[in-house]
């Protein structure tokens, strides 16, 4: 038996005002190389919609406001060993212009339409998809 556990990370699917998603490039394990949603490890004790808020504002320099809980998304062992549980949660830009500001952890960003998304997607932006998260009302 392993005393490996589950950890919890966790994100946000921003649009914007054309309907275009806010992708980031991954640099690190898991899934280096893929875009996915900006967000990050959720800290012991703090509630996961406020580290979705610190963890973009550190990453991308920007504000934004929680609308509601999308989904949950799961990644096992994409590349680092590793079990991640993390919900993810529909949001919208209040301040702030998207620029990276850890380029040792992401190699970019970028608003993409969402029949034109980049390749390969985070398994976190794929249940975002799947989960509906393109019709709900912004």
């Amino acid at each position: 038996m392993t005393d490996q556990k589950p950890e919890a990370g966790c994100g946000a699917a921003i649009l914007d005002s054309d309907g275009r998603l806010l992708l980031i490039q991954r640099l690190r394990q898991p899934e280096a190389g893929a875009w996915g949603l900006p967000g990050g490890k959720i800290d012991f004790g703090e509630p996961a919609a406020e580290t979705a808020r610190r963890e973009i504002a550190e990453e991308l320099g920007i504000e934004i406001e929680i609308l509601g809980l999308a989904c949950i998304a799961e990644t096992i062992n994409a590349g680092d060993g590793r079990h991640w549980i993390a919900p993810v949660y529909d949001a919208r830009i209040v301040s702030g212009t998207p620029s990276v500001l850890e380029p040792e952890k992401h190699g970019g960003w970028g608003w993409f339409a969402l029949d034109a998304l980049p390749s390969p997607l985070t398994e976190a932006a794929q249940s975002w998809m799947r989960s509906g998260g393109t019709r709900r009302e912004r």
